[in-house]
């Protein structure tokens, strides 16, 4: 997929994830499943602010502000972005949960976060053309990615929390 195919593929992931937000009443997005895990909101405090992340992480590598290295992808990485899924169900690391603060938030602040995250992608796409894939930096599960990579990234862990939002919003209607 280009550049340009992964940036309408994400504006229509985020306009999924603002349709959705629009749908779900405060008290469907605020619910934690009797069963345990993150609620919706917690989910979208998660995938947003990780969207947010791997934009500064492009930029970073854009800008040649970060590591030139040879090592690449591990093979989950490999996996991840070849098949564009993630092959099991992965926990975040403690190295980077213990640096994102995910809670619950409201729906508005939801919508301001899509809005920066869209700003960002906006901002950043367009100079990923001249992105030399040298400068990486380390994803906790993935290992070393160059901007594009963090780009197609973002977009796959987008499209990989619907899913789990899907499953809990099933939990509550099973």
């Amino acid at each position: 997929m280009k550049i340009a195919e992964e940036r309408r593929a994400i504006d229509q992931t985020l306009d999924t994830y603002r349709d959705l937000l629009d749908r779900l009443t405060d008290e469907q997005f605020a619910q934690t499943p009797e069963a345990g895990g993150w609620s919706i909101a917690e989910v979208y405090a998660h995938v947003l602010q990780s969207t947010l992340g791997a934009s500064i992480a492009v930029e970073r590598c854009v800008n040649g502000t970060c590591d030139t290295t040879r090592k690449g992808l591990n093979w989950m990485g490999r996996f991840v972005l070849f098949f564009r899924m993630f092959p099991v169900k992965v926990k975040t690391p403690a190295s980077v949960a213990s640096k994102m603060n995910v809670s619950k938030i409201s729906k508005e602040e939801a919508r301001n976060l899509i809005i920066k995250c869209r700003h960002r992608i906006e901002v950043i796409a367009p100079r990923l053309a001249d992105e030399t894939g040298i400068h990486k930096i380390n994803h906790a599960i993935l290992g070393m990615l160059n901007g594009k990579q963090w780009f197609k990234f973002a977009l796959i862990h987008l499209k990989h929390h619907l899913k789990q939002i899907e499953r809990i919003k099933n939990k509550f209607e099973g």
